[in-house]
């Protein structure tokens, strides 16, 4: 595993992915992302020749799936009922394949504390952390934690309704935040070190990318609008490299995922590597992760969309 190598493409004429509607958009706090994910998506499968047509959240797709106009589905549906395997367990139940993880692996890692769990029961590292319920006590869970912290959405993306609390009066916007807030908070120690990401294609783990922001952390205008946030691929070398994505795959194995997704890494600087989350319908945009580090295997935007389409196909299929 220490050169990464992907295997050959398995097909070459695009007629046999059929119809695909490219899910997107939706009704989730990712819904802008999700739409700019999905339009780049669609045109690269159409430059391929592919017969790909934009569908625009889950009632939509209903209402052409019962029309017999579509035979697969990319889904880049971010966040909500894309990621929590709401979609996929619909799609398995009218047999339509679609790409990514499965209902198991959708489901778990949209839940960050309950992918924490099984981390930790398979003995994989990640940041000691407090499950707050509505209404639970953010300033008990950092008194056991100790400051800094992170305080976020247990089933959220995109760094949506992220605290970083450095300070004990830091809390006080998250607070704010959970008092109108409807579902779980994951409170985790803060990691002191570099942050890194490791995409996931089928059975390979991708050359891994150390993302340096601007600023002082990786927040929501670093990921998707600042153009000075650096992106290093690979992010480590030698050992580390292999250390890193192997730690990657276990992650996104163990958690019940399949096809592609991306695996966020931290390096603690006393802990080392310590697994934070995984995305099983990654970014797709300009800024977006997976694309940067498949192009430096040679990949480009096109090829790589190709390549996770393919994964909806039957294992018997050749090119």
């Amino acid at each position: 595993m220490n050169a990464v190598q992907l295997p050959a493409p398995r097909v070459s004429d695009p007629a046999v992915f059929g119809r695909v509607a490219v899910l997107m958009g939706g009704t989730s706090s990712e819904r802008e992302v999700s739409l700019n994910s999905g339009a780049n998506v669609l045109a690269a499968l159409q430059a391929r020749g592919v017969q790909a047509h934009a569908v625009d959240g889950l009632d939509a797709l209903l209402q052409q799936i019962h029309a017999g106009a579509i035979d697969r589905v990319f889904n880049i549906l971010h966040g909500g009922d894309g990621e929590n395997g709401v979609l996929q367990g619909l799609l398995s139940a009218l047999q339509v394949p679609f790409t990514g993880p499965g209902v198991l692996g959708s489901a778990l890692t949209l839940d960050k504390i309950r992918t924490k769990q099984v981390w930790i029961a398979a003995g994989l590292p990640t940041p000691a952390f407090r499950r707050i319920p509505r209404g639970g006590d953010l300033r008990q869970a950092a008194s056991e934690l100790g400051l800094p912290v992170f305080v976020k959405p247990s089933a959220e993306g995109s760094s949506v309704g992220v605290f970083r609390v450095l300070r004990e009066e830091d809390l006080e916007p998250a607070i704010a935040f959970a008092a109108r807030y409807a579902g779980e908070l994951l409170m985790e120690q803060m990691v002191q070190g570099e942050e890194y990401t490791v995409g996931i294609l089928g059975s390979t783990a991708l050359p891994s990318i150390r993302i340096v922001p601007a600023g002082e952390w990786y927040d929501y205008h670093a990921k998707y609008i600042a153009e000075d946030t650096q992106y290093l691929c690979p992010g480590m070398s030698g050992d580390e490299e292999l250390q890193i994505r192997q730690l990657s795959l276990a992650a996104f194995e163990s958690a019940g995922c399949s096809g592609w997704g991306r695996v966020d890494v931290m390096r603690d600087r006393v802990r080392g590597l310590q697994l934070i989350e995984v995305n099983t319908a990654p970014g797709m945009t300009s800024h977006s992760l997976v694309p940067k580090a498949a192009a430096q295997l040679g990949i480009d935007f096109e090829a790589l969309c190709w390549r996770i389409l393919e994964q909806t196909l039957p294992e018997v299929a050749s090119a």
